[in-house]
C-alpha cells in the first residue's frame, strides 16, 4: 500500500478535495468551483490540474498515491461509466479512464451518496458495521447501500434511490423526480415543511408556536419544547420514515442506519423518533436493527472516495 490518496466529493457548486494517508488519517482538506458551463468539459481538468497542483506543493510524487476515489452526483456502474448527471451536464462516459489519463494516476468513481455511506463505514458513524444503510436527510433524502463492506450499485448506479421509494398514491404535488408521492417528499427537510404546513391548515384551530413559515430546525426545537402541534408533527414524519426503511429493512436486512444530513443535526431526539416508528414496521428478524448518527458531515464523501480507490 502506497503512503497517499486523494478523495473528491464532486458537487454542482464546489468540488471537495482530501489528501489522506491511506491508514485513513485526513491530512487537508479544499474546494474549487465546479465550472459546469460547456456540459462540465472542464471540471475533470480542473481535478487533475488541483490535485497535481497539490501533490507538487506537498512535494508527493505519483509513485506514493496509491490513487484518487471521487464521488459523482449521478448514476455511475462499477466500471466508472457515468451515465448522466444532469446537475454537471454530462452524457455518457467513463470518469476512471478520463480522470486516470489526466492526472496518471489509479482512479475508482461512485455515486456521490453510496461513497458517502463507505467513508461513513470506514471512519465514522458506521465503523464496525459491514452492512448498513446510510440515510441522509437534507433537502432531499439520499441514501447509500454498504453490504459486506462493498457499496451496492446496482445495474445501472441508482441502488440506494431510497429517497424515492413511493409512499402515498393520492399524492397530488410532483416530486423532483417527476413521480408523486415519494418518501422524499415527507421525510427530507423539505418534506416534514410540507406535512406541518398540511396539518396546521387541517387543524388551524390548534395553538401551537409554528407558523407558515417554519423551518424544519423550528419543528423540532418546539417539538422538544412540549409544543403538541410540533410533536404530532415529528410522529408523522417519524411514521413515514419509519415505514420506509422498515420497506428497505425487509430487502436488504442491515446491521444498521446510519442518519445524516442536515436533520440529523436534532441528535438523538431524531434517532430515537425513527427507531420508535420502525419497529412496528419492521419484519420481526429485522425488528431490532441499530440507528446510528453519521459523525464525518461534509467530509464522508471525501472518506469514502479513499476507502473506494483502497478496495
Amino acid at each position: 500500500m502506497k503512503e497517499y490518496a486523494f478523495g473528491v466529493d464532486l458537487g454542482g457548486t464546489t468540488v471537495k478535495h482530501g489528501l489522506f494517508k491511506t491508514t485513513g488519517e485526513l491530512l487537508e482538506t479544499w474546494e474549487i468551483p465546479t465550472r459546469t458551463e460547456n456540459n462540465g468539459a472542464f471540471i475533470l481538468g480542473d481535478i487533475a490540474a488541483s490535485i497535481k497542483a497539490k501533490m507538487e506543493e506537498k512535494g508527493i510524487s505519483a509513485d506514493e498515491v496509491e490513487g484518487v476515489g471521487i464521488g459523482v452526483p449521478g448514476p455511475i456502474d462499477e466500471e466508472g461509466n457515468v451515465l448522466k448527471c444532469v446537475n454537471l451536464g454530462w452524457g455518457e462516459f467513463n470518469v476512471n479512464k478520463e480522470l486516470g489519463a489526466l492526472t496518471g494516476l489509479k482512479v475508482a468513481a461512485g455515486n456521490d451518496a453510496n461513497v458517502a455511506a463507505l467513508g461513513e463505514m470506514w471512519q465514522g458513524g458506521g465503523k464496525g458495521y459491514k452492512d448498513l444503510v446510510m440515510v441522509t436527510l437534507g433537502t432531499g433524502v439520499g441514501g447509500g447501500i454498504i453490504l459486506g463492506g462493498k457499496i451496492l450499485p446496482g445495474t445501472n448506479g441508482a441502488a440506494g434511490e431510497i429517497g424515492h421509494i413511493p409512499m402515498f398514491d393520492d399524492e397530488e404535488e410532483a416530486c423532483g423526480c417527476g413521480k408523486k408521492g415519494c418518501l422524499e417528499q415527507y421525510a427530507s427537510a423539505n418534506g416534514i415543511v410540507r406535512v406541518a404546513k398540511r396539518y396546521m391548515a387541517a387543524h388551524s384551530e390548534r395553538p401551537t408556536a409554528l407558523n407558515f413559515n417554519t423551518s424544519s430546525k423550528e419543528i423540532w426545537d418546539e417539538a422538544k419544547k412540549g409544543d403538541d402541534v410540533a410533536q404530532e408533527i415529528t410522529d408523522e414524519w417519524a411514521k413515514i420514515l419509519g415505514k420506509g426503511l422498515a420497506s428497505i429493512a425487509c430487502v436488504v436486512n442491515p446491521q444498521a442506519f446510519v442518519i445524516g444530513g442536515g436533520m440529523s443535526k436534532a441528535g438523538d431526539d431524531v434517532i430515537d423518533k425513527i427507531r420508535e416508528y420502525y419497529k412496528p414496521y419492521a419484519f420481526h428478524a429485522a425488528r431490532e436493527t441499530d440507528f446510528k448518527l453519521a459523525t464525518l458531515g461534509n467530509d464522508a464523501g471525501i472518506y469514502g472516495g479513499v476507502k473506494l480507490v483502497l478496495e
